[in-house]
């Protein structure tokens, strides 16, 4: 899946990261899918990948209003019902979140080296703080974290607000959005960063479909795959994991 060195599309003197988290940094994509293929059997309905690529990376309401329209549920479940269906289930699911391969690596090896980090998620308050619970050494390394319902981030993914607002509140202030790389693995978030102008390294869910890559300026099939060295990064001193 890894576009080839010579094929990155952009590889500018990076000085800064921006981490998406559901499903980039914490495996927690599989909850939502658990739950929303619950609530659709509910109806005889299947949920697909199809309908994931549209949901993921946006806001909570965002979301719900995708997965009611494209499921032809409108009048029988509102979006504001949906959410307030798979919250119970997420609640007990939350807290047993893992990281993704290769996130602490490279979380430590960034921090080690002192390249500013944060993390930019659609996730509120609440749902943050129960995904991180058994993870707050790794997130704790982040300079600041930008969620969802933070007051300025007024639209979600794919617009670039969120990212826009983390990258203000690094201590420099104000960075050149081409010294930002961004990782994500939805293509709402892909493209949210694209539009903030930063470069974006993709690592997909491998069920989702290839034509999602294309704006991506690097695809990976996992973190371990990251070449720091390729965006003037310092690079890797073991090939552990």
């Amino acid at each position: 899946m890894a576009k080839p060195s010579d094929q990155i599309s952009s590889r500018g003197t990076i000085t800064h990261i921006i981490f998406d988290m559901d499903g980039l940094l914490l495996d927690t994509e599989e909850f939502y899918t658990q739950v929303q293929e619950t609530i659709l059997a509910r109806y005889g309905k299947k949920f697909d990948w199809s309908l994931k690529a549209k949901m993921m990376g946006k806001k909570a309401i965002e979301s719900a209003k995708v997965f009611v329209d494209e499921s032809g549920l409108n009048g029988i479940l509102t979006p504001a019902e949906f959410l307030e269906d798979r919250e119970e289930m997420l609640q007990s699911l939350f807290p047993t979140s893992e990281l993704m391969p290769g996130a602490s690596r490279l979380i430590n090896h960034l921090h080690a080296n002192g390249i500013p980090m944060c993390v930019a998620t659609g996730s509120h308050r609440r749902h943050f703080e129960l995904k991180t619970k058994k993870h707050g050494d790794i997130f704790s390394m982040m300079h600041h974290v930008v969620l969802g319902d933070d007051p300025e981030v007024k639209h979600g993914k794919p617009s670039p607000d969120i990212f826009l607002a983390a990258s203000k509140r690094f201590e420099d202030n104000i960075i050149d959005p081409g010294r930002i790389l961004v990782f994500e693995d939805a293509p709402a978030g892909v493209a949210a960063a694209k539009n903030a102008g930063m470069s974006v390294v993709m690592v997909p869910d491998p069920r989702l479909d290839s034509s999602h890559h294309v704006a991506a300026d690097q695809v990976l099939s996992s973190l371990l795959d990251f070449n720091p060295s390729l965006w003037s990064l310092p690079p890797f001193q073991d090939a552990g994991i």
